[in-house]
């Protein structure tokens, strides 16, 4: 039984529905999405890309469009009008097929999302919901961190990592393989692990192998297992990473200082998804989605023929470039405070405050580590509570730089790579001499947190002529 208000008293406004553009050149399909979304949200439905574009032009900007794949060569002139006539608003792909060249284009363009047709168990809803949550997000000045697991979180607030973000949940939904590339300590792992808590594997096991901390018959053994009776020591036969990680995700980190013999091998995998422990000729199948990563330049390594090219277009998939620490400097300080909590919780101390003097020195300092070297400074600066001592780090390492920067007329003869080389190199010592500084010298642990071989570690120290600073 219905219950009238009362004379004067006027109902409460509803919130106006979101808007909905929808293109699809079936009737049926279009009919069926008026009866499932019109209740939820404002549609406006087109059978005629032209109606759709003039739409876009020229009437209120929707919040979410959708939008029908038919071929590349018929629907990509339609993305890119929409895209270029509202450039911020997102669009979801409706697809008969996930085929992976169309998977790249439509991201590279500019859409948030693929739903595959037939719609099932409410999955055009939930997309349709995800995406404007996104929106509202993306709006808003507040920055976003998703918990990865008890000590990882990624966290962005930065227009170009909101992006970043997007495509790694697009990418995500599928099972090609994806390659992480961006310089040292600028978060690649934790951007491996979101894709992972995004994918359809995400209750399934996440596996890390760093390939430049090994040797290469130990990497292998590691990777893919061997038998009893394959070398001296297999005193019993040892499932790899690859066995173990069977229905998951490995990540396969520093793929680029991979062993050339391994590579081979790694290409199978990726083929077909077999693969043979050592000492074995039987093969085995398995069903793992890899995700690699490397702060090298790969077109170098495929000309120095370091590395297969074949194994690099198996690998990239769909590729995702993290921006370094200093091209983000208004990420700085949301990092900063995020790891402050995580090292107070670390260490069961209070979090400490970050001064106005401390978060200034922090958004002008280069970062050549990037966010790895900003969370082992805030640690530290848990640790002895002394900020003073953390501006005189903090300061030498901008004069480093002007110096750097006024040496240029003295460069001019060496040519420009010279001279980007040169300022590479100061900037990698002083990173390195950092962390050895801040591990007390313990090679072993610096070598972890910079995540390189002990090996690499000690011709680096040789190389850049690092010693020890002497205590007054």
């Amino acid at each position: 039984m219905s219950t009238a208000l009362p004379f004067g008293v006027p109902k409460l406004a509803q919130a106006p529905k979101p808007r909905l553009f929808v293109l699809d050149t079936n009737l049926a399909v279009l009919e069926y999405l008026r009866a499932v979304l019109s209740s939820q949200y404002s549609l406006s439905l087109f059978s005629d890309e032209t109606a759709l574009l003039h739409q876009c032009s020229d009437g209120p900007e929707p919040h979410l469009v959708l939008l029908a794949w038919e071929s590349i060569e018929q629907s990509l002139p339609i993305l890119s009008h929409v895209r270029a006539s509202i450039p911020d608003v997102p669009i979801i792909i409706l697809s008969t097929s996930a085929e992976v060249k169309n998977l790249e284009i439509v991201t590279r363009i500019g859409s948030r999302g693929v739903v595959l047709k037939p719609f099932v168990d409410g999955n055009l809803e939930i997309a349709i919901e995800e995406h404007l949550e996104c929106v509202d997000r993306a709006t808003s000045a507040e920055p976003q961190e998703i918990r990865l697991d008890d000590s990882h979180s990624f966290v962005w607030s930065n227009k170009r990592m909101r992006e970043l973000q997007a495509q790694a949940s697009l990418v995500a939904k599928s099972d090609i393989p994806v390659l992480i590339m961006g310089e040292s300590g600028t978060g690649k792992e934790i951007l491996a692990m979101y894709t992972h808590k995004m994918s359809l594997r995400s209750e399934r096991m996440f596996l890390k192998v760093n390939c430049a901390a090994m040797p290469a018959d130990l990497l292998e053994s590691e990777l893919f297992g061997y038998e009893q009776g394959a070398f001296t020591g297999a005193i019993k036969a040892k499932p790899g990473k690859f066995e173990i990680c069977s229905g998951g995700t490995i990540f396969l980190d520093e793929i680029g200082e991979m062993p050339a013999i391994l590579q081979a091998k790694l290409l199978q995998v990726l083929q077909d998804g077999t693969f043979s422990r050592l000492g074995s000729r039987a093969p085995m199948k398995v069903d793992v989605r890899v995700i690699a990563a490397t702060n090298i330049n790969m077109k170098a390594a495929i000309a120095q023929k370091s590395f297969r090219e074949d194994l690099y277009y198996r690998l990239n998939g769909f590729s995702l470039v993290i921006p370094p620490l200093r091209d983000r400097r208004d990420e700085i300080c949301i990092l900063a405070q995020h790891f402050v909590r995580k090292g107070a919780a670390k260490y069961g101390s209070k979090p400490l405050t970050l001064s106005h003097n401390l978060l200034d020195a922090l958004s002008r300092y280069s970062w050549p580590g990037n966010s790895r070297e900003l969370e082992h400074v805030i640690n530290r600066f848990l640790i002895l509570g002394d900020e003073m001592a953390i501006l005189a780090d903090l300061s030498p390492f901008s004069n480093l730089h002007a110096e750097a920067n006024s040496s240029q007329d003295q460069m001019k003869g060496a040519g420009l790579k010279q001279l980007v080389r040169s300022l590479k190199g100061d900037a990698e010592a002083s990173a390195i001499e950092r962390i050895l500084e801040a591990n007390g010298w313990n090679r072993k642990a610096a070598a972890n947190e910079l995540q390189i071989s002990y090996k690499a570690l000690l011709y680096k120290i040789k190389q850049y002529d690092l010693a020890p600073r002497r205590r007054a």
